[in-house]
């Protein structure tokens, strides 16, 4: 099945010669979650205007569904719905009312019951005649989520969407976010919230200065880069470790009272017990374990550190 947005060799350079896109290619499946990664300036935000043609690209081209996002505009936006950053809504309008004229912009008759479902589904529904001047941030962030979904678009990108969100709201919109995947709905969504692209994705991207570093299946991704570590907190601190130890991925910190040991998860059971005997066979002995895998924030901070 063809992907359900293509990126080939995209670029985009501005009037000032700062090249926001360098190169980029990208297939996104349908029904898929895709968690894009990135530090601020990475080009996040112009890859998605790029794909929902909000902004033009300098080179390259995209399809979504088979459409050109610059040639068929009309067919490529109907199909897509954008949460931005930025809190823009019309502070004088009401819930109902705002949600409702965004269905009417992208062409789709008026449907009521469409619209309190979004709504209900969004916990808006007793606050639709508020005016969004009445709403907290976090209640202005569900209404542009909202207004995205109105037109029942078969995309829906979400541009930091938790930003400034507390937690118990952030927790809310990744079930909405789940709800709508299991409808069908194929979703990108970018974040600084390392612990979101953890929680829901099921495959991440990596872009910086321009260029997507990787993107790979958010399970494949962490076990191929990272890292399990088996941690000792010794009976007796080491001033040093024997020369025995040299070389195998075993390191003494916290005052020589702790040894780390950094295993092949492949070969967990074998390695460890080896060491084991090994520390017992040099006297060094132990009153405590832990072991301890690599967490996703620590492969974008590798992944972003090594490409500066």
């Amino acid at each position: 099945m063809a992907p359900i947005i293509s990126v080939q060799n995209l670029t985009k350079t501005y009037a000032n010669g700062f090249e926001a896109l360098k190169g980029i290619n990208l297939d996104v499946e349908k029904g898929e979650i895709l968690a894009l990664l990135g530090p601020n300036g990475a080009g996040k935000t112009t890859l998605i205007s790029i794909i929902c043609g909000i902004a033009n690209p300098s080179g390259g081209q995209v399809l979504v569904a088979g459409h050109d996002v610059v040639k068929d505009f009309r067919a490529t936006r109907g199909m897509i719905g954008l949460v931005p950053q930025e809190l823009t809504t019309d502070q004088f309008e009401t819930v109902f009312n705002t949600v409702s004229f965004s269905r009417g912009l992208h062409g789709k008759k008026a449907n009521p019951a469409h619209i309190e479902k979004v709504l209900r589904a969004l916990s808006l529904w007793d606050k639709k005649d508020n005016m969004l001047r009445q709403l907290s941030g976090g209640m202005k962030r569900r209404v542009l989520i909202a207004k995205a979904l109105s037109h029942e678009p078969d995309i829906l990108f979400l541009d930091e969407p938790t930003a400034g969100v507390d937690v118990t709201l952030r927790k809310d919109m990744w079930n909405v976010v789940q709800e709508l995947r299991a409808s069908g709905v194929t979703i990108i969504l970018t974040t600084h919230y390392i612990e979101e692209a953890e929680e829901i994705a099921d495959r991440v991207g990596v872009i910086n200065g321009g260029q997507l570093l990787l993107v790979e299946d958010k399970a494949a991704l962490m076990a191929k880069l990272g890292r399990k570590q088996l941690i000792l907190d010794l009976t007796e601190p080491l001033e040093r470790l024997p020369d025995c130890f040299a070389g195998n991925g075993l390191t003494l910190e916290a005052g020589g009272s702790r040894l780390t040991y950094d295993f092949d998860a492949d070969n967990e059971q074998e390695s460890i017990a080896t060491l084991l005997t090994r520390l017992g066979e040099n006297n060094i002995h132990f009153k405590d374990l832990s072991t301890r895998q690599s967490t996703l924030e620590d492969i974008f901070v590798a992944l972003v550190g090594a490409d500066k």
